[in-house]
């Protein structure tokens, strides 16, 4: 197998985001920018040598092209084998499991999550470690410093691998072994849930369920799970094939992109009880009862309130741990059960520590992410099963399981308002004068409100003591209401600015206030203190989740 090494040059701008480097497929179909990046990962590393790699997307747009380039310099680089996903298809919950399962040195996902594919859609790599999950800063950070002083990337010739049949072929001296891309991870998810109970609630007359793959990652993995495996009746997985372009759609499981689910589930004519929908990659997911759609922080803290009715988890919790702008819904569970509730900013890489010191056994952030300590990456699915569980053991719709939540621990009304595609320097401008001014927001008002505090959230990790600036502006109120806002890391296209709002309700009589109609004195407030009408020309979000 003779090396080849092709010359480049630096591209600008190849700094990975918070899951990994995203970009537009035309930007990642330039002559050398794939390949660039892939080198940079590949110079970073020590000892791969002989090491197994997991390689594997979410079949969007371009997966195909990049994986048969990735291969080449993987065996250019030293790999001795690499497990690829059948069709080039590995979800990334499935990833992190092929990884740690198979103990290899680490793998390449492609993917960019829940943003659009297609040829003018979006592309994403990310690097993930031999715990399965992403890599942390200091390794990204080295990964980018090497983009900016590439000077030639190193490939073979080799002629395409066939991804579509299960077995194993050889590019040079690296075995290529084609894996079929759910076993695994369904054998492990069985292993954590009561399949039997679950598949007695889903043979119910009474109880019909639907889950939306949005022509994305999991529609192979729900189909294997829900229907083959847990016997659900056919149909219950829909959209379940995935496209190069998830059939033009969004694949961000939301009100907003799966507003057919909630339409569907608000429809007492349609006969569902229960819905749910994952996203691009299959990490996220949105959970959905009768004309009730529960917000991603309270099904974290219903999952560790319920947590000793769900097998593998019924010994107990570690710990919990959220992303700073999640809800502090599931700290008050933490409070109940005793135990520590960690909150770190967001990105699952700060997860992994705390998961892999045995710190914590359920994390969650903001942006419908929940998993456990059963992978390094969240898991749609994984959080789908662990609400069928809880519903067939308490019998209860899920709208009653999430309001009896309230009445024992509170309300913490919460909602993400998020201002898509803004100029980069209008989101630039807008945090950079908003963290001029924290020291003067203190005892401040708006419309009745008070300031008692506001900083810029920094995180000191407990495990390893590293730490994280400039996580997130923080605005905290006299009455517990918080209003956090950050500049998302996981869009290709200008700049995403979240608004996180959070306002807690003790009393039971109040928790029926329609959420945006509780916030609503909190939205005035945001808008006022961050300027978001006057710098970005913004008078209402995008999307309100």
């Amino acid at each position: 197998m003779q090396v080849i090494s092709v010359p480049s040059t630096p591209f600008s701008g190849q700094k990975p985001g918070t899951s990994g480097l995203r970009k537009k497929v035309t930007v990642f179909r330039q002559a050398r920018y794939l390949e660039n990046f892939v080198q940079a990962i590949f110079d970073t590393l020590s000892g791969q040598q002989g090491q197994t790699l997991v390689l594997g997307g979410d079949g969007r747009y371009y997966n195909d092209v990049a994986i048969q380039t990735i291969l080449r310099m993987a065996a250019a680089t030293g790999f001795g084998r690499v497990l690829v996903g059948r069709n080039g298809i590995l979800s990334t919950p499935a990833a992190s499991a092929v990884i740690r399962k198979w103990q290899a040195f680490g793998g390449i996902i492609l993917s960019a999550s829940h943003n659009s594919g297609g040829p003018d859609g979006d592309f994403g790599i990310k690097y993930n470690l031999g715990n399965g999950g992403p890599a942390n800063e200091s390794f990204t950070d080295a990964v980018y410093l090497r983009t900016q002083e590439i000077r030639a990337y190193d490939t073979v010739e080799s002629p395409d691998i066939d991804l579509s049949k299960v077995g194993e072929t050889c590019i040079g001296d690296m075995v290529v072994s084609i894996i079929d891309p759910v076993a695994d991870y369904a054998e492990l998810l069985e292993s954590l849930f009561d399949f039997d109970r679950i598949a007695r609630l889903l043979a119910r007359p009474d109880f019909r369920m639907r889950f939306d793959a949005m022509h994305a990652v999991t529609g192979p993995y729900a189909l294997e799970i829900l229907e083959n495996r847990l016997g659900a009746p056919p149909g219950t997985v829909v959209n379940c094939i995935p496209l190069p372009d998830f059939a033009g759609g969004h694949p961000d499981p939301n009100p907003v992109y799966a507003a057919d689910l909630v339409a569907a589930l608000a429809d007492s004519r349609s006969g569902l009880s229960f819905g749910a929908a994952s996203d691009g990659d299959g990490d996220r997911n949105m959970i959905v009862g009768r004309n009730f759609v529960v917000s991603p922080s309270d099904s974290l803290a219903v999952l560790a309130a319920n947590h000793a009715l769900v097998p593998a988890y019924a010994s107990g919790l570690a710990g919990v741990a959220r992303s700073m702008p999640t809800s502090c819904a599931v700290d008050r569970v933490a409070e109940a059960l005793g135990i520590p509730c960690y909150e770190t900013p967001t990105g699952w890489k700060y997860f992994g520590s705390l998961l892999d010191a045995g710190r914590c056994t359920l994390c969650g952030e903001e942006s419908a992410g929940t998993g456990s300590n059963h992978v390094r990456e969240k898991d749609g699915l994984w959080a789908v099963l662990y609400w069928l569980n809880i519903l067939a053991v308490r019998d209860l719709p899920a709208d009653v399981i999430v309001c009896e939540h309230w009445r024992r621990f509170g309300r913490n009304v919460y909602s993400r308002h998020d201002y898509e595609g803004i100029e980069i320097a209008q989101g630039d401008r807008l945090m950079n004068d908003l963290r001029a001014r924290l020291s003067q927001l203190p005892g401040s008002e708006y419309g009745g409100l008070r300031i008692a505090t506001a900083d810029d959230f920094a995180y000191v990790d407990p495990v390893d003591g590293s730490r994280s600036e400039r996580q997130g502006i923080r605005i905290l109120l006299d009455d517990g209401s918080r209003a956090v806002f950050r500049l998302s890391g996981t869009g290709t296209e200008g700049a995403t600015l979240r608004v996180y709002l959070e306002r807690f309700i003790a009393d039971p009589g109040q928790h029926e206030i329609p959420t945006q109609e509780a916030l609503a004195p909190l939205v005035g407030l945001a808008d006022a203190v961050a300027r978001i009408a006057a710098i970005t020309g913004r008078k209402v979000p995008n999307v309100i989740s």
